[in-house]
């Protein structure tokens, strides 16, 4: 019995230095020598400070840029408090912040469809991306309030927009916080300010 349990003990602690120390110390090592920018989550930087992540979504309030899709994470993009709302389709909470989404985004733009992507929330609640028709339907808005011709916002879509993975995987998409930084590049070529 005293053999058995030296064995447990021993076992116990050998298993838990190799998989609770070595182990996680190697998988962190590798994936900063090999992936840096995926282990680190993706940051990305202007003027050497921090402005988001191409991974997680943010809130784009500002009539001059791209907004991204409602979140309904904490008090919205909060990664803490990931995940959607789970409301059925005839929860009135759900009906009255869709039709109020709506209302607002008619009044942007009254002669569109509205992408359904603007007016729902994904399940993480923090996606990054939108779809080409979602960035299709504020360029009008983008172009008006920078100035900018609408010929040139839909090159810049179409220039961001991502195929599907391995041509069938997925749908296309728009990160937007990568469309917004180049968004921001384009008008300070031709002399805008935000």
């Amino acid at each position: 019995m005293k053999k058995h349990l030296i064995t447990a003990f021993l076992m116990t602690i050998a298993t838990t230095i190799l998989l609770g120390v070595i182990y996680p110390l190697l998988i962190t090592v590798l994936a900063q020598v090999l992936f840096k920018d995926k282990a680190n989550g993706q940051l990305r930087y202007r003027n050497g400070e921090v402005i988001g992540s191409r991974i997680i979504g943010q809130a784009f309030t500002s009539a001059k840029y791209f907004h991204s899709r409602p979140s309904a994470a904490g008090n919205g993009y909060d990664a803490a408090n990931s995940g959607g709302t789970n409301l059925a389709p005839t929860n009135q909470k759900l009906i009255d912040r869709v039709r109020s989404d709506a209302s607002a985004l008619h009044q942007e733009n009254p002669s569109q469809l509205i992408p359904v992507d603007l007016l729902t929330t994904s399940a993480s609640g923090l996606d990054p991306e939108i779809s080409p028709a979602a960035a299709e339907f504020q360029i009008p808005r983008i172009a008006r309030e920078r100035g900018v011709a609408e010929a040139t916002l839909r090159k810049l879509v179409q220039s961001h927009t991502d195929q599907r993975d391995l041509g069938l995987l997925g749908e296309p998409r728009v990160n937007v916080l990568e469309l917004n930084l180049a968004l921001d590049d384009l008008t300070s070529k031709h002399g805008q300010t935000d």
